[in-house]
């Protein structure tokens, strides 16, 4: 269930009921006031959430983040020229040679959310076009590349004195 207040519902825990309860004429049921907690999802603006794709599409793919799936359309996922291969299950790009299919983990950004009675199921965008954004790999080699520079030997300046 989606509350466009909680987010999404997941699951009501330690619910107590009261014993007394109303009777409504024409309706067969009982209605009692509750008390319960809730374990819910609300995605936010900017957040950062893992995900894994489960579904190409010939614009993008769907990413599940927590109880949800999220949109990443084909021009989040990178600068580069890319295509989609909904047969195969794969986004491919161009330049990069870099790849996404059904089953990849990424790290992305959340940038849009619909949670409102418009959306049943809730819509929810998300980006990778950002640095340390992305499949698991590409940002295994963003930080070999950041480390690579930063552990250059620093040169030591000797004086003597006279």
């Amino acid at each position: 269930m989606i509350n466009a207040d909680l987010g999404y519902i997941i699951m009501i825990l330690d619910a107590k009921v009261d014993e007394m309860g109303k009777m409504i004429a024409g309706d067969g049921g009982t209605f009692h006031k509750v008390q319960f907690e809730a374990l819910t999802f609300y995605p936010k603006l900017q957040e950062i959430v893992q995900g894994e794709i489960v579904d190409i599409t010939d614009f993008g793919a769907f990413v599940r983040i927590g109880p949800t799936d999220a949109l990443l359309h084909l021009s989040q996922v990178m600068d580069d020229y890319l295509k989609s291969d909904v047969k195969s299950g794969m986004i491919l790009a161009n330049q990069s040679g870099r790849t996404l299919k059904v089953g990849s983990t990424l790290r992305a950004r959340i940038t849009a959310v619909s949670l409102g009675k418009a959306a049943a199921m809730g819509k929810i965008g998300i980006t990778c076009r950002q640095p340390f954004l992305g499949a698991d790999e590409w940002i295994a080699e963003e930080i070999k590349k950041s480390e690579g520079g930063a552990e250059e030997p620093a040169k030591e300046a000797k004086v003597e004195a006279s």
